[in-house]
């Protein structure tokens, strides 16, 4: 097997840095190139930091990008004219932005996952089969925490999850968005889906969907305690993709969910 040339967005965050660090565990791996917003002189895994540019990114197989919705749109706008591929875990895109990155699937193979983890996307696939099965007496709310730096809410994830429940009752996310509350101790059910996001210390990640008929509730939840579990994921799906073909993919098409 070929090894994959990786070249990896906002190497000085919290996922740059851990992706760097596993991969370095990874046989047929090697990142190329790194990037971040400014270039820096301090060199990391003997490599300089550069900017995004075609010389950053050209002799790459695949970018893995943990940035921000703007940053990662510049990314995909140099992958697709070099054709490229691109794993993107970056969340708290806009539906404008959503429109944006459907439009580069064209031309390349993208992965973009709100959540790399295989139990959130076990999690996310088990919220739709409960969505499905429970009736319309059930009422649903989604309830994340994550540390006190991360600065979009609802979490990608629990959006991803949101989703999962929209996609149990055959109806668009958008339209079933509800209420979005941040750093609330306790948070009503509604008709649509109500959010609430906390943020405090180093929480790694906490996730629960709930169902209420009133009389029952009905609870799914998942937590990570380690950013290198993420990491893993995000490397999984750099291998998957190595050989697709344009198009939008996710996490379950590379953990085969139907």
């Amino acid at each position: 097997m070929k090894k994959i040339k990786l070249s990896i967005t906002g190497c000085t965050g919290r996922m740059g840095k851990q992706i760097i660090k596993s991969a370095k565990k990874i046989k047929n791996v090697k990142i190329v190139s790194i990037t971040e917003k400014k270039e820096l002189l301090k060199k990391i895994v003997g490599l300089k930091p550069q900017t995004n540019s075609e010389r950053a990114f050209k002799n790459a197989n695949i970018i893995i990008d943990f940035t921000v919705p703007k940053s990662t749109l510049q990314i995909l706008k140099i992958a697709s004219r070099l054709k490229k591929k691109v794993v993107v875990g970056t969340t708290g895109f806009s539906k404008r932005e959503e429109n944006e990155i459907r439009k580069y699937s064209k031309k390349i193979a993208i992965l973009k996952a709100g959540n790399m983890s295989l139990g959130v996307n076990l999690l996310m696939y088990l919220t739709e089969i409960a969505s499905r099965s429970l009736n319309n007496n059930f009422q649903s709310k989604v309830f994340e925490i994550h540390h006190k730096r991360k600065k979009d809410h609802p979490s990608g994830t629990a959006l991803m999850l949101g989703k999962g429940i929209a996609v149990g009752k055959n109806k668009n996310l958008y339209k079933l968005i509800g209420k979005k509350f941040l750093n609330k101790k306790s948070f009503p059910y509604g008709k649509k889906i109500n959010f609430n996001s906390l943020r405090k210390g180093s929480v790694v990640g906490k996730h629960e969907v709930s169902f209420s008929s009133g009389k029952e509730i009905v609870t799914l939840n998942h937590e990570a305690f380690d950013r290198a579990l993420f990491a893993e994921g995000a490397l999984a799906a750099a291998k998957w993709i190595k050989g697709k073909k344009p198009g939008l993919y996710s996490m379950r098409n590379v953990l085969n969910f139907k």
